[in-house]
């Protein structure tokens, strides 16, 4: 086995690379987020460049964590390769220890990052995130919106009804241009009800100044329309939360409100099984890092090989967002598409090391 020594020297290396490279990527995006606001705010006199800075650091850790597994890959590259061409990696393979020993040290640090980024980092970012969408709302005064709109699926002691709001604002208490189609309990079509606005009031959408269509009938129109729900103010609200924005230890109650209110959350879903499987995508990272940067730079090919890791991180990450979009469209489970890559990804990284070292 590795020495206590030499595995803290192999990971404390390792931990300083990936620190280096995460953090420079975090002052580059928080260097252009910064740039990009004060553009942007730059007919706003009254919002001080000690707000905008304030606001990009809130959304900076978000974006950053995005970019973690890269920070990992890079990060054990650029550590590999420095072991390498200091000789020191030659040096233990010399006294008897072998890659995968020598390999522990970075692998335990990776599963540590992810850990901690699960648990602490990601949702203080969350939090942070929410924070900064509202300064945001308030600087430039715009209402919450999601792409097309906001669909709503909601029951009621009536039957159920479905929603469609073009634009929301108090955290999707107040919706607007909102078009509500409602069926009775079998299941069939009753009629459909148009409103500039909706309020959620008590256990009830107030509709303000409603055209309402029925089938076989001619359009009506009605200063209030109430249309049942069985949706709390709480629940709402986590509608217009996207799972990215949801702390890591709020996601199995969000999926779980959202699911018995007859609302999708395989997102939130999605979203807590891939944060779980962040610490062995990390490892996976390691692993490809090491596949690409263990040969000797006296023998040429460096280049090629840095290309390799790029283009390895590259396919890993086109393939995670390929599969976590089927697994959000429910094409696949959420667990298969969160671990999937991961676990693909140890596989092809471990084979490739056996090939080169156990031949």
């Amino acid at each position: 086995m590795i020495g206590r020594t030499l595995g803290l020297y192999f990971g404390t290396r390792f931990l300083r690379s990936v620190a280096l490279v995460f953090f420079t990527i975090f002052g580059l995006i928080y260097m252009v987020d910064f740039v990009e606001m004060l553009r942007r705010t730059s007919d706003k006199p009254h919002n001080g460049v000690l707000l905008i800075a304030y606001l990009c650091l809130l959304r900076a850790p978000s974006i950053a964590e995005v970019i973690l597994p890269f920070s990992v890959l890079f990060g054990a590259m650029a550590g590999f390769f420095n072991l390498t061409r200091k000789l020191e990696l030659v040096v233990a393979r010399a006294a008897g220890v072998s890659v995968w020993q020598f390999l522990a040290p970075p692998l335990v640090g990776a599963l540590a990052i992810g850990v901690f980024v699960v648990t602490a980092y990601s949702p203080a970012a969350a939090v942070m995130r929410q924070r900064a969408d509202e300064i945001q709302a308030t600087i430039f005064q715009t209402n919450l919106s999601s792409g097309s709109g906001v669909w709503i699926r909601q029951k009621s002691k009536d039957g159920q009804s479905i929603m469609h709001a073009g634009v929301s604002s108090k955290a999707g208490l107040l919706l607007a241009d909102v078009s509500a189609y409602v069926f009775d309990r079998k299941g069939r079509f009753i009629e459909r009800v148009d409103a500039n606005q909706a309020r959620l009031v008590g256990h009830a959408w107030r509709l303000n100044h409603a055209t309402i269509t029925a089938p076989g009938e001619n359009p009506r129109l009605k200063d209030v329309y109430l249309l049942a729900t069985n949706l709390k103010p709480s629940q709402v609200v986590q509608v217009f939360v996207a799972p990215d924005s949801a702390p890591f230890w709020s996601l199995p109650r969000i999926a779980r409100d959202m699911q018995s209110a007859g609302l999708d959350a395989a997102g939130y879903r999605l979203r807590f099984q891939s944060l779980l499987a962040l610490p062995f995508l990390l490892a996976a990272m390691v692993l490809i890092a090491a596949s690409f940067s263990l040969k000797l730079s006296r023998m040429g090919g460096v280049g090629m090989m840095v290309l390799g890791g790029v283009g390895a991180g590259f396919v890993l990450y086109v393939a995670s967002k390929l599969v976590s979009d089927l697994g959000e469209a429910g094409l696949l489970s959420t667990s298969v598409a969160a671990w999937s890559p991961a676990v693909v990804a140890n596989m092809l990284g471990a084979l490739a090391l056996l090939n080169r070292e156990d031949g």
